[in-house]
């Protein structure tokens, strides 16, 4: 059986040795003082591994089922649910206002890792809920904000986004879902969504389903879709539930993993739907949604990273095989623990230098969220635009390639499903696909961000990178161990960028062909700052003998094998990227 233990002490360290709180200009930091913010998370850390971490296992094995219509979650599963309504986690960021807590963004992440590390399937239906509040808050009118939103941050109601159809993913222009106005301000929505995660369950009274739809009189393609809010329970003027809507369940999913979450293939027939934002602009409305779900995935794909590692530390300190080369660490007992061996130890500090590195980032680009929303920091939006499809594809491939090293490090037990570390295998698989699935990310980085009002926010990227390096040249030691490591792995992704402006308009294909690689390359360089920055606070408190010095130094050490270790990777896929579209599309299609 598999446990969590929250990483509480990490997260303080980010939150107040690096990122500063409560010394930013961003209002609502000032409240993140650091015993509030210890509450906090030692309160959620609590949630998650004695009530959500237990679960796990429960909902991978039994999953759910649909009965008369209604999908029944595992064993356990409501009662934990009902736990974190009364506890307010749903509402935690979300606004006063309609009976939310107003906490900056940045804590909704912290806690949101925890929940996710200890039990993801289940996390997914607030994290549903989340999106659809937030694609309400920000388009609804005041009539559909009054209706909805106090129900969706209680938890008495649930949320989810359609938009996947049988023959339509990636390319919604081509959705077949019709809206017909009925005449008293509704719309007839029918059609058929898939996978549609958290689509129905027993976790709550109703369940809000944001719909994409086609009304009459929009253009071809994505430019005539509408976004339509469509409840399973019609509600009354009082706010009551009526009716039941004209949807139903057609089936649901079995999966590789995300057991005990429900996703169901969505069916409807005549439903009543109520327009969201402005007709035949229901991408713009989705997209709030959408961006939000791909940073909340680039959390879970670390996220179940750190719990695939947590197992597989215990594991290795644990057990005994063979003998330490450089001579016998435990005379006492018939072999040594296998963390003593040098390969043990390096697939460890791949995933311990991956997932502090990855928290540190999502952190940072929470903060940029918290920025653009509270004080309405342009620069601020236009910079996470850039890093979501990098937080999303990057940290989900190498979050899932994590998942994989924690579970080699169990052998032949890591395969055997009574242990449960397969399940981390499993679960993070998913976050590779949905919410677009990372090629389209990186064909999202290269083909529409890095050019982004004139390639602004990639160069304000850049002179951020320039600023931290030259500010800090004088530290010898940082310098050697970190500065320069992130000088060269920044040229790389400059030289690469260059590439793209060069090659791009003449081959389109040419910079497609590099667009995975873009991605990862980019990606290694935002963890490699984020190693630089924690360093250099790092030494700064050892220097000033404040706080834990095992901790600090072991984050030192931790930061200085991804820059040697890592971080080199930047010239691999700088190489590949140059090569350009000729090795990808040379071959035939018939030589396939």
């Amino acid at each position: 059986m598999t446990t969590y233990t929250p990483p509480i002490e990490d997260m303080q360290f980010l939150l107040h040795e690096v990122l500063k709180v409560t010394e930013s200009d961003v209002p609502g930091y000032d409240e993140l003082d650091r015993d509030s913010t210890a509450a906090i998370l030692e309160e959620a850390g609590k949630l998650a591994s004695e009530v959500l971490a237990p679960l796990n296992a429960v909902g991978d094995r039994e999953g759910c089922r649909l009965e008369n219509g209604v999908v029944i979650t595992p064993t356990g599963f409501k009662a934990a649910y009902d736990q974190m309504a009364a506890g307010g986690w749903m509402g935690l960021d979300c606004d006063p206002e309609y009976g939310g807590q107003g906490m900056p963004y940045v804590m909704n992440s912290a806690t949101g890792e925890m929940f996710v590390a200890a039990n993801m399937a289940f996390n997914m239906y607030q994290g549903l809920t989340h999106g659809a509040y937030s694609a309400i808050h920000t388009h609804g009118s005041a009539e559909q904000k009054q209706t909805y939103l106090p129900k969706l941050v209680s938890g008495e109601w649930t949320g989810t986004m359609n938009l996947t159809e049988p023959h339509a993913g990636t390319d919604l222009g081509i959705m077949r879902t019709r809206a017909e106005p009925a005449g008293d301000g509704s719309y007839s929505i029918t059609g058929t969504k898939i996978f549609i995660s958290a689509g129905d369950h027993d976790l709550s009274q109703n369940v809000i389903h944001l719909v994409l739809a086609k009304a009459p009189g929009g253009g071809a393609g994505t430019k005539g879709v509408s976004l339509f809010i469509v409840p399973k329970f019609l509600v009354n003027e009082d706010g009551s539930l009526g009716a039941r809507n004209s949807l139903s369940v057609g089936k649901l999913e079995e999966k590789m993993g995300i057991h005990g979450n429900a996703t169901c293939v969505m069916n409807y027939d005549g439903a009543k739907g109520w327009l969201i934002g402005d007709l035949h602009k229901g991408m713009r409305a989705m997209f709030t949604m959408m961006n939000e779900a791909r940073l909340g995935v680039g959390l879970q794909g670390y996220a179940q990273a750190v719990a695939a590692y947590e197992n597989a530390l215990t594991y290795a300190k644990e057990r005994l095989q063979g003998r330490d080369v450089t001579g016998v660490k435990n005379p006492e007992g018939p072999a040594d623990p296998i963390i003593v061996h040098p390969d043990i130890r390096r697939s460890l500090m791949d995933q311990k230098s991956f997932i502090e590195g990855a928290r540190a980032f999502t952190f940072w680009g929470a903060h940029l969220i918290d920025r653009s929303k509270r004080l309405d920091d342009q620069d601020a939006e236009g910079l996470i635009s850039l890093m979501t499809p990098v937080l999303k594809a990057f940290q989900t491939d190498k979050g899932f390639e994590m998942a994989v090293q924690a579970q080699q490090i169990f052998g032949g037990h890591g395969y055997i499903e009574e242990v449960g570390v397969s399940q981390f295998v499993r679960d993070a698989r998913i976050t590779m696909i949905y919410e677009g699935a990372n090629g389209v990310q990186a064909l999202d980085l290269v083909g529409r961000k890095l050019a982004q009002d004139g390639g602004k926010h990639v160069m304000a990227f850049f002179d951020m990178v320039k600023t931290f390096l030259k500010e800090n040249e004088g530290d010898a030691e940082l310098k050697a161990g970190f500065l320069d490591p992130l000088k060269a792995a920044s040229k790389d992704l400059q030289s690469a960028g260059m590439f793209f402006m060069e090659n791009g308009m003449k081959n389109p294909n040419a910079a497609l062909s590099g667009s995975n690689d873009f991605v990862h390359l980019f990606g290694h360089v935002c963890l490699g700052l984020m190693w630089a920055r924690m360093a250099k606070t790092a030494k700064e408190l050892l220097a000033s003998g404040n706080g834990n010095a095992d901790f600090l130094n072991a984050k030192i050490a931790t930061g200085r094998y991804y820059m040697a270790r890592q971080l080199p990777a930047t010239g691999m896929h700088l190489a590949r990227i140059t090569s350009g579209a000729e090795p990808v599309m040379t071959l035939d299609v018939a030589g396939f």
